[in-house]
């Protein structure tokens, strides 16, 4: 680990220690990015009101500029200067917040936030989480943090900092190693309108535990427009191909297997979804760099968290 007398910078993976989160915090007021742990995947993180910061985002993901970024924020009362809560929102807020749900929301007219944030649109995607050193540099750095996942657009998310670096290669910006990520998937996403919510993106909270909670089934989603990551039908994609329900893989095809299919890998022999989720891009990172020609995937109960390692791997196979 380097000392104070030698600021960290581009390209370098070091862990993620106070010294490590004061220099990360500094590089994103100074306008640079930074990739970050948090619960669910790595994020590429940059001052969500810096247009210049913004646009280095998705300058170095090869992000289309009409797919708006999540926006992380240490509370509810900075969510407040963001986005306009009515009570469903707050609701969910107090329930989930620090948590891995994103919330889509009406952006309030004043929000700091740069332009390219939203994509143009008049909602804004926000989200409060829960690990540590995430938390830690939101404080640190005094900043709204934009922070889509820190990997190539349409690759492959990142659940360990190794990851960030085998997809930008030498546009590997600092990157502060926290290990592995717990809940190893991006967020749930909810639209909150008109007095209703909807489903946009399944993730580690799932659809049938919010309408629980919230007492009301989810409104369906009608519009075509992309309002959230995830939305994209290829996304999360390995450089090979992907099959899936695969039972038995044919001999060019590196096989992830579930429970009783053992294949090369197993997500959880077990057949614990919380998990399979939690292994699975790692999984796929490793299947992707083997000496086969393409993946086969076993059949995951869709059901629970499992409805969300479905979605992913369907996009990644699309």
């Amino acid at each position: 680990m380097m000392t104070g007398s030698n600021p960290l910078g581009h390209g370098q993976i070091v862990k993620a220690d106070s010294y490590a989160v004061d220099e990360a915090a500094a590089v994103l007021r100074g306008g640079g990015i930074v990739a970050v742990p948090t619960e669910t995947v790595y994020g590429l993180a940059a001052d969500a009101t810096n247009a210049d910061a913004v646009a280095a985002i998705y300058r170095t993901k090869g992000r289309p500029d009409f797919n708006p970024l999540i926006v992380h924020v240490p509370d509810h009362a900075a969510a407040e200067r963001l986005a306009r809560f009515d009570d469903l929102a707050a609701m969910l807020s107090v329930r989930y917040w620090p948590g891995p749900l994103t919330l889509v929301l009406p952006l309030q007219p004043t929000a700091p936030v740069a332009r390219a944030v939203t994509a143009g649109l008049r909602t804004i995607a926000l989200r409060c989480p829960a690990h540590p050193v995430m938390q830690l540099l939101l404080r640190e750095s005094g900043l709204f943090l934009a922070a889509p996942s820190a990997n190539r657009s349409g690759g492959i998310s990142p659940t360990r900092a190794e990851h960030v670096a085998t997809s930008f290669g030498e546009a590997t910006p600092l990157v502060l190693d926290a290990g592995p990520c717990s809940a190893g998937l991006e967020s749930t996403i909810v639209a909150v309108r008109d007095g209703g919510w909807q489903y946009l993106r399944p993730g580690p909270i799932s659809a049938k535990e919010i309408e629980a909670f919230l007492g009301q089934p989810p409104a369906p989603v009608t519009d075509a427009k992309i309002e959230a990551p995830g939305q994209l039908a290829s996304h999360y994609a390995p450089t090979k191909p992907v099959r899936l329900d695969a039972v038995t893989p044919t001999p060019d095809e590196w096989h992830i297997g579930f429970g009783a299919i053992a294949g090369d890998e197993n997500l959880s022999i077990d057949e614990d979804l919380a998990a399979a989720a939690a292994r699975l891009f790692d999984t796929l990172y490793r299947a992707d760099s083997s000496d086969r020609k393409a993946i086969a995937v076993a059949p995951i109960p869709n059901e629970g968290i499992g409805i969300a390692i479905n979605d992913r791997l369907i996009r990644a196979a699309a």
